[in-house]
């Protein structure tokens, strides 16, 4: 809608934003109509329509098998646009119109704005399948009837209240009819069924819906005064009434086709196994997380035991391989702290990477400087932990082979993502500008424990590959290539 209007039109900016707001709403007038809805607007020129919306009913068959939007139409082609446009008003007069041997009602409904007509709706009914109406299809087309000529005013939509129409109430959810004092005129069946559900034995005609829906929901002293105005449709709000029973979602919509309030509009949707089902998501997502603050717990026991072991040992050899090894389940316990923060199962790498830095840098003989370029994104968690120890034992390596004791240097951790929108790939390069590789050094042969660990990770569980190469100026190179799930 915002290239063809921009294209064809000289409405501003604001009057995208009205016309934006009023196509968000328009699913309600297309299913109390049992129309399709078309916006046109005129083109900059004024000689043409441009349509620049549609919608189709839920609650009927459409009239347009076709797709609408885009389609200009000279003026003078479609008198019920023209007269809706230039005297500003709701125009109902001729004879249906014949599409592939179906008829169809044709309306045109002003949209107003700040007292400019910014464009026409074109309500099409489909009357092949028109049957005696019942009270339910008369409550719908009365209270349709009501909105179009608040469209019509320039009074509907809301300003200021955007509604997200996937979790809103919607017509054929259940809708209430309120005369202006908050009495029910009408209630459809799956309106009264909702409130079977909150506890009501009786009808619904004839009450008063703020007291009724007040009565049934749990006592919350001052709010009870709220909750009725709300119930009675005084204001267009959007809101929840939860008791024993279960929960049922309410947007009331006053109705004012003259400028006065002469009722209500109340859309009830049950949700009650909907906010049972998200309750449940809530305790798994904080079961999930409990799991993993505990095992960072457990991981940084095990971390302090091997800690206080290598303090108690005379070896220096066996001192550094207990403090390796608290180095290996520290990179482990940092993945699990970050998850345990998280609602899912992916995780900020960098964050990590960074951690992972600090924490290796530690052992580092002389002035060495680790830094990372680069950025590698949310991992799912079966990457991030191998991810995470890999990391670790790549910068080990090069910290503790690269440089002498009092050798000053720098170690940069490189990442990029690429890769197809499907299937991505993380590349990532640690370089050191250190000593280099021995003469004859082969990585994939090298017995060292640490290295042994990046191979099985890198292409066991990683499914990636492992290089180790000297750098192009000086020291060592190591590329890790490996894929991993498109970084939204």
């Amino acid at each position: 809608m915002n290239d063809l209007v921009r294209q064809h039109t000289a409405l501003s900016d604001t009057d995208l934003e009205w016309l934006h707001l009023l196509v968000s709403e328009w699913q309600l007038l297309s299913d109390l109509s049992f129309a399709d809805l078309v916006l046109w607007v005129p083109t900059r020129d004024g000689t043409r329509y441009v349509s620049v919306a549609q919608m189709r009913p839920n609650t009927g068959p459409t009239s347009y098998q076709d797709d609408m939007v885009g389609h200009l139409v000279p003026r003078g082609r479609r008198p019920l646009l023209d007269a809706a446009l230039d005297e500003g008003r709701i125009v109902r007069e001729g004879d249906p119109e014949w599409r592939e041997e179906v008829p169809v009602r044709v309306e045109s409904i002003p949209v107003r704005r700040e007292g400019r007509v910014l464009g026409v709706i074109a309500r099409n009914t489909n009357l092949l399948t028109v049957r005696t109406p019942s009270r339910l299809e008369l409550t719908y087309l009365q209270s349709a009837s009501d909105l179009a000529q608040m469209i019509a005013a320039g009074s509907f939509p809301f300003p200021g209240q955007q509604v997200d129409m996937d979790a809103s109430p919607r017509v054929g959810d259940g809708l209430v009819r309120l005369d202006a004092d908050g009495v029910v005129q009408y209630a459809s069946p799956n309106g009264l069924s909702a409130y079977h559900r909150l506890g009501l034995a009786s009808d619904l005609v004839g009450q008063h819906l703020g007291g009724i829906t007040a009565e049934l929901a749990p006592s919350r002293g001052p709010v009870d005064e709220a909750l009725v105005k709300l119930a009675s449709g005084y204001a267009p709000r959007e809101f929840e009434v939860e008791c024993a029973g279960g929960v049922i979602q309410l947007r009331a919509i006053p109705l004012k086709p003259k400028g006065v309030r002469i009722g209500s509009l109340v859309l009830l949707r049950d949700v009650t196994e909907l906010r049972r089902r998200e309750r449940e998501l809530i305790t798994k997502d904080a079961t999930i997380r409990e799991i993993h603050h505990r095992v960072k717990n457990n991981l940084q026991t095990v971390a302090a035991l091997l800690r206080l072991q290598a303090r108690r040992m005379d070896s220096p050899q066996g001192r550094e391989a207990l403090n390796e090894a608290v180095r290996r389940v520290g990179s482990i316990a940092i993945v699990h702290e970050t998850l345990s923060q998280n609602l899912d199962e992916r995780v900020e790498f960098d964050e990590i990477a960074d951690r992972v830095i600090a924490m290796v840098a530690e052992i580092s003989p002389g002035k060495v400087t680790c830094r990372r370029t680069g950025r590698f994104g949310v991992l799912d968690a079966e990457v991030a932990t191998p991810l995470a120890m890999v990391l670790t034992e790549v910068l080990q390596n090069a910290l503790e082979h690269a440089f002498g004791v009092a050798e000053s240097g720098t170690v940069e951790v490189s990442a990029v993502r690429g890769g197809s929108p499907t299937e991505g790939r993380l590349l990532i390069t640690v370089q050191d500008d250190g000593c280099g590789l021995p003469e004859g050094f082969d990585p994939q042969r090298a017995g060292n424990l640490g290295l042994q660990i990046v191979r099985t990770l890198v292409e066991g569980e990683l499914s990636g590959s492992f290089g180790m190469v000297p750098a192009p100026e000086r020291g060592t190179q190591v590329v890790l290539d490996i894929p991993v799930r498109a970084d939204k």
